[in-house]
């Protein structure tokens, strides 16, 4: 079989890394790629965006599956157009993926389902989002607990977590009026903000069946103790034991199983890759977001844990017989990615550093390094995105893996290269 990935961040590297262990493939390749798919696949030279591209692409090279992995193809409709001329195609529909593409959708949706989500209130006027927060807090430094949120895809930056009543302005400031976040500003919310621990648990469905992923937990913050600003995320690692047995079962109950009826009745019926972003509450989990792929950095950790052939998931929910499958194996061993970042990142950063130590990373044992904002210049490897590399590793327990993962970053340097020292802590705080 051939396959097409599209996208160029560490989640494709770990797709195309992935799908190419299995005995089913002969080729696959990555459009746009980036420097470890060269190594890992062939890339192609074409943008997400670049949708009549990738389908002539795609017929012309007489691809078997292409697998969409950003949110952004996904929203603007590659999936229809690939399966408007006849190809297979792994992901949600254009009408499904506004379960991410807008945020508003999202929880109107959630609200209309009953599932359990934070109270929320959305304005279309700034001036109005405004006149909502002066009306209830009337000191600037009153305390408030409000997430203001751009409707939008914002690459996972949109969320403006406010403490006083001037950070909740500044944020409809930022939001509406300043466009930090483009185009995903028009519209807004203001939602109650939520106390507890975050998990990710991600599903795959065709729409009928649902075959759920072990939890993960996502670091968004940029720095340790979950300070600073929201980024894409600085870390994961999987499964995490803040969701046990009879957590799962409820947020299957509750959340998995009511969004997919959910989308049915919408006429938006859903296949690929549901994320759930919830949040541990002491009233039971509640859904901060809906992702419709596979997260960054979640996808890394779960498919290093994979023994299952990820190629007979992937036919299997196209072809709308995911039941037919044997539960999905995995190792048992748990597994941490640390994310690296460029200096200055989630804010401005300078691109075309150098980066050396790969090499030695790799000869370590139980590690992967997966690539994100990494290309090749004049036969060398450099940054060219805020997050650079996502490093793998998996061990007997969560200390052992984040050992590996922590050994393999300090042999990788590039300048201003940083990431958070903390990640998985936060399980091991759980186990004590």
């Amino acid at each position: 079989m051939k396959f097409l990935i599209v996208g160029n961040g560490g989640r494709e590297h770990a797709l195309a890394w992935k799908i190419a262990q299995s005995p089913r493939v002969e080729t696959v390749y990555v459009a746009p790629g980036n420097a470890g798919t060269a190594i890992d696949a062939i890339n192609v030279p074409i943008e997400v965006t670049e949708t009549a591209k990738l389908v002539k692409f795609a017929k012309e090279n007489e691809i078997d599956i292409t697998v969409v992995g950003p949110e952004v193809p996904l929203v603007a409709g590659l999936v229809d157009a690939m399966q408007d001329a006849g190809l297979k195609v792994f992901g949600p529909s254009k009408a499904a993926a506004e379960l991410e593409g807008s945020k508003v959708f999202c929880k109107n949706l959630l609200h209309m389902a009953d599932i359990p989500t934070a109270g929320y209130r959305t304005f279309r006027d700034a001036e109005d989002a405004a006149r909502y927060i002066k009306d209830r807090y009337s000191e600037p430094n009153d305390p408030v607990h409000v997430v203001v949120k751009a409707d939008g895809l914002a690459a996972g930056k949109g969320v403006i977590v406010c403490s006083t009543r001037s950070e909740a302005l500044e944020a409809i400031d930022r939001i509406a009026h300043q466009r930090e976040f483009g185009e995903a500003g028009k519209e807004l919310i203001i939602e109650e903000k939520l106390i507890g621990q975050e998990a990710s648990v991600l599903a795959i469905t065709d729409g009928e069946t649902i075959m759920t992923l072990p939890a993960a937990q996502d670091h968004k913050p940029a720095y340790d103790g979950d300070a600073g600003p929201n980024t894409g995320g600085m870390g994961a690692y999987c499964p995490t034991p803040i969701v046990d047995e009879a957590m799962m079962e409820k947020i299957e109950a509750d959340v998995l199983v009511p969004i997919v009826h959910a989308m049915k009745r919408a006429r938006r019926p859903f296949k690929g890759v549901l994320y759930a972003g919830l949040m541990l509450t002491s009233a039971g989990p509640k859904v901060l977001e809906f992702n419709v792929r596979f997260g960054d950095p979640e996808c890394q950790p779960l498919l290093m844990r994979l023994k299952t052939d990820l190629v007979d998931v992937i036919e299997a929910t196209i072809d709308g017989r995911l039941g037919e499958l044997e539960p999905l194996q995995w190792d048992e061993r748990p597994s941490i990615c640390v994310v690296m970042a460029s200096e200055g990142y989630p804010g401005d950063y300078e691109k075309g550093r150098v980066i050396t130590g790969l090499d030695r990373a790799a000869e370590l044992t139980d590690v992967k390094v997966f690539h994100a904002g990494t290309a090749l210049k004049d036969g060398n490897v450099v940054n060219a995105g805020g997050r650079v590399l996502g490093v793998t590793a998996i061990g007997n327990s969560i200390s052992g893996a984040k050992l590996q993962a922590y050994k393999a970053v300090k042999e990788i340097r590039w300048q201003g290269a940083w990431c958070r020292k903390d990640i998985s802590d936060k399980a091991l705080e759980h186990s004590n």
